[in-house]
């Protein structure tokens, strides 16, 4: 039998962040509000948001809520509901730093930290409690709808008003700074942006040469298509060193030549010659880079025009390639890609784990995820979880 994600509407997601702020601060003052931040799927553009790349995801309609309250005396006190538990945290803002906490908390601490220290908000303490309907480790950007959330709440706590773009695109700079600096988990922007940034029936145009966020009609409905996600849930988590080591190779090419992979003429050649005793790797990285810049320009061109199997093409040589050049794909993941029939369907997210999205017909949704589910099962991989994505909105105030 297969596995289907369960997504709450905002009301009652709401009403759980409240329920759990009640329970976790029975001596606390009523909550403020409650405001929400969703996962991002990636469509296409991987692992080159911190080479000046660029990349087509959407908000999902799957959300982290978090109901918060103003302290005073500058702690911040958190709960937050996972699998059936609820975690607990409580830390003076004033002792939050790079690698303090380096925790789950860390990613909401941080963003506070991060965002005060940027002169985007002032904060004197939070009581927060959290619930989301974001699968946690499936390489939809939980962690970002997590900072995500706890951002626009501090802001509009501090401010008296909603973020607008120009205060979104700072809050993403302070979520990117407390993943990177507090946590310990590069990251380069993408996730960040697409929560902050999305808005229902629509995909972001996200270009990290120039930061420029552009939303693009995403009207797969036209063509009665849709965008299934199956969630491997194999192990995952990009801060275990796998991330930084592909990402430090970037990077390194980049300080070389003192401007990103983008700029750099033949960057694949020049990237040999970085570390010569490590040439051949350095250039599949790059050349990943490269060709898949190239390709999310092309993607784009395809949306805007309309053309899904040029899409769908495009998709299938972006899994390709993290496969081949950027070794980040998992035995699980190589699976349901195959099973999905390769066009139109890539791993999303960073990879080592995570999930595959497949751009398919309304008509076979449900004979897709049998064929993933029965590979999953032939090679006795967990079981994994499947989802039918739209475009949502982004980080928001729901009560």
């Amino acid at each position: 039998m297969l596995n289907w994600i369960d997504t709450r509407s905002d009301a009652e997601l709401a009403a759980a962040a409240r329920d759990l702020f009640a329970a976790a601060f029975p001596d606390a003052l009523e909550p403020a509000g409650v405001w929400a931040a969703p996962g991002r799927v990636n469509l296409i553009g991987e692992h080159i948001d911190y080479a000046g790349g660029a990349s087509i995801p959407f908000a999902l309609e799957q959300n982290t809520a978090v109901a918060v309250a103003p302290r005073t005396d500058g702690l911040l006190r958190i709960a937050s509901e996972y699998d059936g538990a609820v975690a607990h945290a409580s830390i003076p803002l004033a002792d939050v730093r790079p690698g303090h906490p380096s925790d789950w908390s860390g990613y909401v601490v941080g963003t506070i930290w991060a965002a005060t220290v940027a002169n985007a908000l002032t904060c004197s303490g939070l009581d927060i409690a959290i619930v989301s309907d974001v699968p946690v480790g499936s390489g939809l950007s939980s962690s970002a709808a997590l900072e995500c959330s706890t951002a626009v709440a501090a802001y509009e706590l501090c401010h008296g008003r909603a973020p607008d773009d120009a205060a979104r695109a700072q809050l993403a700079q302070a979520c990117i700074r407390a993943e990177n600096e507090v946590v310990g988990a590069s990251t380069g922007g993408l996730d960040q942006n697409a929560s902050l940034f999305g808005q229902r029936g629509k995909a972001l145009f996200l270009d990290f040469s120039t930061g420029a966020v552009e939303r693009v009609p995403f009207n797969i409905d036209a063509q009665d298509m849709v965008l299934l996600i199956a969630d491997t849930n194999a192990p995952h988590t990009l801060s275990d060193g796998q991330y930084a080591s592909r990402r430090g190779i970037i990077d390194a090419v980049q300080s070389a030549a003192g401007s990103t992979i983008r700029e750099i003429p033949d960057a694949e050649a020049f990237a040999a010659t970085v570390d010569p005793a490590d040439a051949e790797l350095y250039r599949r990285r790059v050349r990943h880079v490269v060709e898949e810049t190239n390709r999310t320009l092309a993607a784009a061109t395809a949306l805007t025009s309309s053309d899904p199997a040029e899409f769908r093409r495009l998709m299938r040589e972006s899994h390709i390639s993290l496969r081949d050049l950027y070794e980040v794909t998992t035995p699980e993941l190589d699976s349901a890609f195959t099973a999905a029939g390769e066009i139109g369907a890539r791993m999303t997210g960073g990879g080592f784990g995570g999930a595959v999205i497949a751009l398919i017909p309304r008509s076979d949704v449900e004979s897709t995820a049998q064929a993933i589910y029965d590979a999953a099962a032939s090679r006795s991989f967990p079981e994994p979880t499947f989802l039918v994505a739209c475009p949502g909105d982004g980080a928001r105030r729901l009560a």
